[in-house]
């Protein structure tokens, strides 16, 4: 029977060129029910992660051999897999997040045991339900239209492509829901706390930046001027909107 279990049980990839901290989430993610593989270095964990294909990956920055933003580039040019970054330094979030490396998550050193487990089943949640509402999506009706229009935007929810006045503009998956969300509903003021909860999977913990820098990078890339956008919007102390006009 437990056999049985542990086949159906999630493989996470633990990269630390720290052995204690690769001992205490090995530990703590067993007793969780998930499977665990480990790496060391950099080139080991791209390696692994290409071999094993695991359903979840948990990465540190500073990694001998090549650094963890380049290992989670070459993993997401290969795979669509989730990725939480682990990071010592506060400064280093906008890079995760912004480098197009295509990172779902960070969580900064040192951390709590409790809190990363409950990242790790928020990402893998959120997987689960993007997998099965576009299964249930295409069983209900293989005709629904399948694209977004709003004002200059336009999203095509089948291959994942945003274009602006036309022009195809090349974003991460993250930043893609984000925007799929709000244009979803033009001209409705959606807070972070919502975003964090509807996009990136959590209820109660979560950081607030990891909204404002994701909507930042998405700013950058379709808005003609940054400083005075047109497309999306801030609502001040309230959130975000897409404009219709």
């Amino acid at each position: 029977m437990e056999e049985e279990l542990m086949k159906d049980a999630k493989t996470i990839l633990i990269v630390d060129d720290e052995q204690p901290i690769r001992d205490i989430l090995v530990y703590n993610l067993s007793k969780e029910g998930y499977r665990t593989i480990e790496a060391g270095d950099g080139v080991t964990a791209v390696d692994i992660a290409l071999e094993k294909k695991p359903d979840l990956i948990l990465l540190d920055i500073m990694l001998p051999k090549m650094d963890g933003l380049s290992v989670c580039k070459r993993i997401k040019n290969s795979l669509n897999v989730p990725i939480i970054m682990l990071t010592a330094k506060d400064g280093e979030i906008d890079k995760i997040l912004g480098l197009e490396l295509g990172a779902d998550d960070y969580i900064t050193k040192p951390f709590s045991v409790r809190e990363l487990v409950a990242r790790v089943k928020a990402n893998l949640r959120k997987v689960e339900v993007v997998s099965n509402n576009q299964t249930v999506e295409m069983k209900e009706d293989k005709k629904k239209e399948s694209k977004i229009v709003v004002g200059d935007l336009e999203l095509d929810l089948d291959k994942f492509e945003v274009k602006v006045r036309g022009e195809v503009i090349d974003l991460t998956l993250r930043e893609f829901e984000v925007l799929k969300f709000l244009a979803s509903q033009p001209e409705q003021v959606v807070t972070r706390e919502t975003l964090l909860e509807k996009v990136w999977g959590y209820e109660y913990y979560g950081d607030i930046r990891t909204v404002d820098v994701t909507v930042r990078r998405i700013r950058e890339k379709i808005e003609k001027d940054t400083s005075a956008p047109k497309i999306l919007i801030t609502k001040r102390g309230v959130g975000y909107y897409i404009a219709s006009k």
